[in-house]
């Protein structure tokens, strides 16, 4: 069977908040498939250490660390520059920046419901706007991050919610906009997933989740990966606009007792 319109090799991708989660995990694949990857967070330290950890497994890729903050303008720019000087190029940007806190609405400051929104849906802005410059010219993929929080809504998350309900509306409408210049936009909605953040909030470890049956609640950074690298290559030449929902098992409504 003919597996390679999967591949991502000789590409170059750039992942935002790639220290660790779904984002490390991303460019670790990527490379080990062959691609060029810039890994980028708001942490040196962090994205060193990913890149090194790349370096020491020998993999037909390469990575570089380049440190940015999504929320600000000119450091987006600056990355996307030194994407393009470093490899020459842009193919894929994956907008996986995020970060969120619970709480219930009325206790959601003005600060803190302005920092969600501004990593969750301006850092989405900032980094394809400025990608777009150079993709609009030479065609590209872009793939972002939401969260079923954003499709459906999430209790004590109102901020997280909304930002991410804009990021799925940014991609269907610039996905419209940018066809024309051969760039391509999607987006995924992952469920719960076993992150090391989850983990450090909840207690729930990646190791500890059973993966041997479809009943499953819970997802793991590989498998989002999986996705990601589906709508990053040929394989999904023909989608555009649209939004993946990861979630494993969907709750449904179930028929009353009568």
């Amino acid at each position: 069977m003919r597996t390679d319109q999967f591949s991502v090799d000789g590409k170059t991708v750039l992942i935002t908040g790639s220290s660790q989660g779904i984002g490390k995990v991303t460019a670790e694949r990527f490379a080990a498939d062959g691609a060029r990857v810039v890994v980028s967070s708001r942490s040196q330290e962090k994205i060193d250490s990913v890149v090194a950890d790349i370096e020491e497994r020998d993999v037909p890729g390469e990575a570089i660390a380049v440190e940015c903050d999504v929320r600000e303008r000119d450091a987006v720019e600056a990355l996307i520059e030194a994407t393009v000087e470093e490899f020459g190029g842009l193919d894929v940007l994956v907008n996986n920046a995020g970060a969120s806190f619970m709480a219930n609405f009325e206790g959601i400051s003005e600060n803190g419901w302005k920092t969600i929104v501004d990593i969750n849906l301006h850092g989405t802005y900032h980094c394809s706007q400025a990608a777009g410059e150079y993709m609009r010219e030479n065609g590209g993929t872009i793939v972002n991050l939401a969260s079923v929080a954003g499709t459906e809504g999430a209790p004590y998350m109102s901020h997280y919610s909304a930002a991410k309900a804009a990021v799925v509306n940014l991609t269907r409408t610039l996905a419209f906009e940018w066809a024309s210049d051969d760039v391509r936009v999607n987006c995924i909605a992952p469920g719960f997933v076993a992150t090391p953040g989850v983990e450090a909030q909840m207690g729930v470890a990646a190791d500890t989740i059973d993966r041997s049956t479809v009943e499953r609640r819970m997802g793991l950074s590989e498998e989002i990966s999986d996705t990601i690298q589906f709508l990053a290559s040929p394989a999904s030449s023909y989608i555009t606009g649209e939004t993946i929902v990861a979630r494993g098992v969907p709750d449904i409504m179930e028929t009353p007792d009568v």
